[in-house]
């Protein structure tokens, strides 16, 4: 028995062989079928909830998934991990944090206990262990650092190893996807696939075919990958840092202090607060007492007041989470208000499609000048890319789709399944990988 694992920053996903009489879950007739992960929903948030309090059962107590966003939404005792991929290729991996109840856990454990999950709902599934697995990879971990990104790789390889995972295979998860779109076309042609997830923005040039479709070897089919560290948690972090933390002091001015000019606030506290695995390093006693001692800093002292609130009642989360669904109401092109009475009675901020715009035209541009160089690393021309294959939850932003289809007029844009096209890919060269024709 094997698997093919696609482990999202924001979203994970497994599949598994379709061995069943009835084949209904098949991905259409790929002989593969995703495996259900909590009800009928075929992919889980990449999300665990640490609880304070509860007995240790293989490791400390803790939820996955959607359970996990419920627990801390429902305000229960502990600590919500979640964009745990970024943390591979950092120094963080081998750290332990903190989870609440006297336990400290290290990070790369926590990856581990999330594909040891993922595996024991497949086996359930499957009625049979699983040791061999291909897993999905963004076609950078780290920017720019082949050092640090190999490492990276090797860390999400011992965590598989860790829970009983004895082979795996890696796939970059754009290739994944273009051989998703492969099922779809009838002559041979050159894909561009834009996977723009959570954590990254990943482009292959791929060529592909009905005739290819079956070969196990698909190096010379792949003319190039590119990609950078940016996607829709950044987009997330701009928006809270445009829209919402100015109302918390963010960008602000100190008082004059004896005729000097006001200063501008610090500022870390606020980049700590828009990234999701830094916002519970602003809990701590100690930068809770620094940030109390820093009233006279703020000119206005509702902003201070308000900042108190938030790391005193630890509404960081939630305060992500907001700017997070206010960027996908600004997607389509809507205006949207964000609701604060979290943190204060009636407070409420607007958000329009512009705003976001401004805010994450810089990381938009450089996504496109990744698909650029991706082009030109494959030694084509624009014009002579036949489609682009979107992917990923960030492909429903529509600039960023447009701007990226406005730099290829020539192809045809080709939307898949922007939560399951990688994983469909992945388990179809699962199949190839470990199937019986191997």
């Amino acid at each position: 028995m094997y698997c093919a694992i696609d482990f999202g920053t924001s979203n994970s996903a497994i599949a598994v062989p379709d061995n069943r009489a009835d084949n209904r879950a098949d991905l259409n007739g790929t002989g593969m079928r995703l495996v259900p992960l909590e009800g009928d929903h075929r992919t889980m948030p990449t999300a665990v909830f640490y609880f304070v309090d509860g007995p240790e059962h293989d490791g400390p107590p803790r939820a996955f998934g959607r359970a996990a966003v419920a627990a801390y939404v429902d305000g229960l005792d502990g600590r919500l991990m979640r964009s745990m991929k970024s943390i591979l290729g950092s120094s963080l991996v081998e750290q332990t944090t903190d989870v609440g109840g006297g336990r400290g856990v290290k990070y790369l454990d926590i990856i581990a206990g999330y594909l040891k999950h993922l595996k024991a709902l497949a086996e359930a599934q499957t009625g049979a262990p699983i040791h061999r697995a291909v897993i999905g990879r963004p076609v950078f971990f780290v920017d720019d650092d082949p050092v640090r990104d190999a490492q990276a790789q090797a860390a999400l390889t011992r965590a598989a190893h860790a829970v009983g995972f004895s082979e795996v295979h890696f796939q970059f998860e754009p290739i994944a996807a273009a051989f998703d779109h492969e099922r779809s076309v009838t002559s041979e042609e050159v894909v561009l696939v834009a996977d723009i997830g959570g954590g990254t923005s990943d482009f292959s040039v791929v060529r592909v075919g009905p005739k290819r479709a079956a070969l196990l070897d698909r190096k010379s089919d792949i003319l190039a990958n590119h990609g950078v560290h940016i996607a829709g948690t950044d987009f997330d972090r701009r928006v809270e840092l445009a829209s919402m933390l100015p109302e918390f002091g963010y960008g602000s001015m100190g008082p004059s202090v004896l005729g000097a000019p006001p200063r501008e606030v610090p500022s870390g506290v606020y980049f700590d607060l828009a990234t999701w695995h830094l916002i519970n390093t602003v809990y701590g006693p100690g930068r809770v007492a620094e940030l109390r001692q820093m009233r006279g800093f703020y000119a206005d002292p509702k902003h201070h007041q308000r900042l108190m609130v938030l790391v005193t009642e630890r509404l960081g989360h939630e305060l992500a989470a907001r700017a997070e669904q206010a960027k996908i109401e600004v997607s389509e092109g809507a205006d949207t208000r964000i609701d604060l009475s979290h943190v204060e009675a009636r407070l409420s901020v607007a958000l329009t499609e512009q705003t976001a715009v401004d805010a994450i035209g810089g990381d938009i541009d450089r996504i496109v000048e990744a698909a650029r160089i991706t082009v030109a690393q494959a030694g084509l021309k624009p014009e002579q890319i036949d489609a682009l294959f979107f992917t990923g939850g960030s492909t429903g932003l529509r600039l960023l789709a447009q701007k990226i289809a406005a730099a290829f007029p020539a192809a045809r844009a080709v939307r898949g399944d922007r939560f399951a096209s990688v994983a469909t890919g992945l388990g179809l060269h699962a199949q190839r990988w470990f199937g019986p024709q191997r």
